[in-house]
């Protein structure tokens, strides 16, 4: 597997070499209506949202399309920000998703999971639809034809006037959104990606509310550059350098208790973190000297699920829709 990922990482150097490729996953309506109703329900239950839905929702690294957002904007989300390094959705895409997540919406669909995305995190006691967030009264607003009907437009408009939605792709400057302005942002499985970690959670210091929350999904595991889960950290910077090559982003390699100092040296608190577990075959001696003296719980950590907030938030009352 390592001569694989070495031999992967110099043919990015050959011309032709495309940087932006499928990144999987948001292609399906299905799984975005499952990812956003998972980061909504969880963050309701920290009881540091108000009632019903943010009104405005970033998404750091929404992928091949912004089917997520959509999802967030079909439940009563007002507005919706979307940042990538590089400009991998395709809003065609995105815009046949409509009418897929409407359906899922009206039917109060219970959210994939299981044996159809099998890996999904973050889990859920149920799978039920949450009525309990998503009143009958605030989705039949959030649903009506007319607003639909202004988010395919605000889609269709996108580059030339932002209203109800923004994609800055590539974004390389905090500048993009107003300070203070966005209520909650979430990613799923991509700070594992980001290079400059504490950049990235200090831009989203100076976005969020004072009583804004976020919400992430890391994937800690080698995303198959080698042969065990944790191998990634097997490698020597070095060999690692040519693993990445010319690729934007590859993997940071950052284990889970780095990302917990870092939040907190950027001004959050840690309002919930549930790390998943995977049994380790690696010897700590196979380790690359930077990782040798990672902790027990880094090297079996595969996952987790964080929960943040700028420190000392006080709890809104004021914003979001209301069941």
């Amino acid at each position: 597997m390592k001569a694989k990922a070495v031999l992967a990482g110099l043919a990015t150097w050959l011309p032709g070499y495309d940087h932006a490729r499928s990144t999987g996953g948001t292609d399906s309506a299905r799984y975005c209506y499952s990812v956003w109703l998972r980061h909504l329900s969880l963050a309701q239950a920290s009881g540091r949202l108000p009632t019903g839905v943010p009104r405005v929702v970033a998404e750091l690294g929404p992928g091949d399309s912004i089917g997520i957002g959509i999802a967030a904007l079909l439940s009563g989300a007002e507005r919706y920000e979307a940042l990538d390094i590089l400009r991998y959705s395709d809003l065609r895409r995105s815009q046949a998703m409509i009418d897929e997540l409407v359906e899922l919406f009206r039917k109060r669909a219970p959210l994939p999971g299981g044996a159809e995305f099998p890996a999904l995190k973050p889990a859920l006691e149920s799978d039920a639809f949450p009525h309990h967030i998503l009143g009958e009264t605030a989705l039949r607003a959030a649903l009506a034809p007319e607003r639909v009907a202004a988010i395919r437009a605000a889609i269709d408009r996108v580059a030339e006037a932002p209203t109800m939605v923004a994609y800055h792709a590539p974004w390389n400057d905090p500048a993009v959104i107003r300070p203070a302005s966005v209520d909650f942002i979430f990613s799923q499985a991509v700070l594992e990606h980001v290079d400059d970690l504490a950049g990235v959670y200090a831009a989203m210091h100076r976005w969020l509310a004072p009583a804004g929350l976020m919400s992430h999904q890391v994937d800690f595991r080698c995303h198959r550059k080698a042969d065990t889960w944790n191998g990634h950290w097997t490698y020597s910077d070095f060999t690692w350098k040519v693993v990445v090559g010319r690729r934007a982003y590859l993997l940071n390699r950052v284990p889970h208790s780095r990302h917990l100092e870092i939040l907190q040296q950027s001004g959050f608190e840690i309002v919930a973190d549930r790390p998943v577990r995977s049994e380790s075959e690696l010897q700590r001696r196979q380790l690359a000297a930077r990782f040798r003296s990672m902790s027990d719980d880094d090297l079996v950590t595969s996952g987790a699920y964080i929960l943040a907030a700028p420190a000392a938030a006080r709890v809104a009352t004021s914003h979001g829709v209301q069941a």
